[in-house]
């Protein structure tokens, strides 16, 4: 079947998967199985030689079936399906989106090395980068939103070892504040520190937005990062990770992948295959709901500000890298009440069909206090220069009906 000519969302029910080959099941089966049979001992050594990145695949050689641990018929499918999104040559699924995460930064960081991240930046990700990281000798430096290129590359020199910076990490928009980081000036950034020797790498996690929403590689991202978690599986039910990438750095990634052990197993990926065919209904009912809620919010006099890329100012630096990067303005709000945690808490307390617990990006809509929930672990001093304060609420917009879920948030605010 040629598929060049079909959008990915076309492609979710059938790309990657011959029902023939598992007795004409309309969808694939699970493949609950620890290892594969190899027709010869020749068949198996090849299949090792490249899985364990001894040596380059041929150019029509597909990498045979060894152990659930290296491959398996539903990861497969997985990968092939979800690299249609980001237009990308390979895709590795992961247990965990923190599983993505740490694989990339660890095989693509050695001690003694520099990474530049942005800030604010997911929770965990913030730790493993400010504890782990340093922990094993790679030194770290951050930058945010209001940062220039110059200001950036002037912060990369500061530390003394500039030709030690090896990878770029960034969140955009920045959980929770939806703060925009300018991906294009990042990867002008990696290119000034790049050299014959040493090309830096790129990683956008792109969660917040994608895969629907955003393609952080057409602006030059090496890696694009997701927690499969949220919009990918869409249920909450699952727990997952996923990097997209060129042919190259995903071999690195699928061989660190192999050794770590932290692939999905075959009933997640068949769970994420599920999810994929109903990707794009979901997430689009997602933002038209909270584009009618992120209109409603301003109104109420219990709302001090919010914090939604719809209803960014156009002629500002904001609106300019939205509108560049962006194909819509997404499903997640952040807005600040009037008051403090006291405030905040009477808001979330008060929420019924709207569910009080952390994630994102499921049909349940979902609500959370960033600064004593999932950024809990940066200083005072930290969360008040990034804009994560007492009084900020973050709010998942699931496929409930709007009218409803405004109703809910009126009578929600209406108690503090």
């Amino acid at each position: 079947m040629n598929t060049k000519h079909y959008k990915p969302e076309s492609l979710m029910m059938s790309h990657g998967y011959k029902p023939e080959l598992s007795e004409g099941s309309i969808k694939p089966p699970i493949f609950m199985t620890s290892t594969f049979v190899f027709k010869t001992a020749e068949e198996g050594k090849a299949f090792f030689e490249v899985a364990y990145g001894i040596r380059e695949k041929e150019a029509e050689e597909n990498l045979g079936l060894i152990y659930s641990r290296i491959n398996n018929p539903n990861l497969e499918i997985l990968e092939n399906r979800l690299s249609l999104w980001d237009n990308s040559d390979d895709s590795a699924i992961f247990e965990s989106g923190m599983s993505a995460i740490s694989t990339i930064l660890l095989e693509f960081l050695n001690p003694g090395d520099l990474l530049l991240f942005s800030s604010p930046s997911y929770g965990g990700t913030d730790h493993f980068i400010n504890n782990f990281l340093i922990k094993i000798g790679v030194e770290v430096v951050c930058f945010t939103a209001e940062d220039s290129k110059e200001q950036i590359i002037e912060r990369i020199n500061q530390t003394g070892k500039p030709e030690k910076l090896a990878q770029i990490f960034v969140e955009t928009p920045a959980n929770p504040t939806n703060a925009l980081i300018d991906i294009s000036v990042c990867k002008e950034v990696a290119d000034h520190f790049s050299t014959e020797d040493k090309k830096v790498i790129l990683a956008v996690d792109n969660t917040y937005m994608g895969p629907l929403w955003s393609s952080p590689m057409e602006h030059g991202a090496d890696l694009v990062v997701y927690s499969a978690t949220k919009y990918i599986g869409g249920h909450s039910d699952l727990i997952a990770g996923a990097v997209n990438g060129n042919t190259e750095l995903m071999g690195r990634v699928k061989v660190l992948r192999t050794f770590l052990g932290n692939m999905a197993n075959p009933h997640t990926c068949w769970l994420l295959l599920r999810s994929l065919e109903t990707l794009k209904i979901r997430m689009e009912q997602q933002q038209r709901s909270a584009q009618e809620i992120a209109q409603f919010l301003p109104t109420h006099n219990a709302v001090e500000k919010v914090f939604y890329l719809g209803n960014l100012q156009a002629g500002t630096k904001e609106y300019e890298i939205y509108k560049k990067q962006y194909s819509g303005p997404g499903a997640m709000i952040s807005f600040q009440v009037k008051g403090g945690e006291k405030e905040a808490f009477k808001f979330l307390n008060n929420l019924k069909v709207i569910k009080l617990a952390v994630s994102l990006g499921s049909t349940e809509s979902l609500a959370q206090h960033p600064a004593s929930m999932t950024h809990i672990g940066l200083s005072q001093e930290v969360r008040d220069k990034i804009g994560i304060t007492d009084n900020l609420v973050r709010l998942s917009v699931g496929v409930e009906n709007q009218e409803d879920l405004i109703r809910e948030i009126t009578e929600a605010l209406d108690c503090i």
